[in-house]
């Protein structure tokens, strides 16, 4: 497939269509409100068009794919001290989607973005193959009980996908609390051909991923952080 094309046809990606999350609205405060209103004309980008980074963001410069940003504090601290990559930050949570509008407004970051919606939708219909510098994957939903497993946005199908919007030498990074989660993972991650570790198994916190107060709680709670950097190589 040539490397200008969008596959429109969402059934060469049956996987995206089972949710890798629980949509959950959660309190939208007027401050929320308002930034949603404001701002998301503004920031926000279309996932029913092919995604144009030269409108987006003013220039082409390399990409990060954000996957869940949470209440976004994270991805702003990323973006601000990597004023050289773009930064695109998936979120369905309205209050984070709001928190992190006002944020890329109050920092004045011009290279963070945002779209409200499913990740996989969005890099299957909206991304061009071989485009992302990286995907980061930040403590996903571990989805524990066994018939939830398929949920876990961590599956063959899923990182195939993913993996295909990176160019060669871009990277999947992960990070998860949930020991079983991280085995699994590891074993999907390590099966892809066209992914690489960049460490023997696990590999070392880098200093680019802020801690979250999420994180910092599973490290009080007792909980194993585990970092996973997979290159890819073809």
């Amino acid at each position: 497939m040539s490397t200008e094309q969008i596959p429109q046809d969402r059934t060469e990606h049956p996987q995206a269509r089972i949710r890798t999350f629980m949509a959950r609205r959660g309190r939208v405060s007027g401050r929320h409100e308002e930034g949603l209103e404001r701002f998301m004309p503004v920031y926000g980008v279309d996932g029913a068009v092919p995604f144009d980074a030269q409108k987006a963001y003013g220039r082409k410069a390399p990409m990060v794919l954000e996957i869940g940003s949470g209440m976004g504090d994270a991805t702003a601290a990323m973006a601000e001290a990597d004023p050289g990559r773009d930064y695109l930050a998936v979120e369905i949570h309205p209050p984070g989607i709001a928190n992190l509008l006002w944020l890329i407004e109050e920092k004045g970051l011009s290279n963070l973005r945002i779209y409200d919606g499913d990740a996989l939708d969005f890099a299957g219909t909206a991304l061009k193959e071989d485009s992302l510098a990286a995907v980061h994957v930040y403590f996903p939903d571990p989805w524990p009980k066994p018939r939830h497993h398929k949920r876990r946005i961590i599956s063959p199908e899923r990182v195939a996908l993913l993996r295909s919007r990176l160019a060669v030498g871009g990277y999947i990074h992960c990070a998860t609390d949930w020991v079983e989660y991280a085995e699994q993972m590891l074993r999907v991650l390590t099966a892809d051909p066209g992914l690489g570790n960049t460490s023997e198994a696990y590999a070392p916190r880098p200093d680019h991923r802020p801690l979250t107060k999420f994180e910092k709680r599973g490290v009080e709670a007792g909980r194993e952080i585990r970092d996973l950097v997979f290159q890819r190589v073809r």
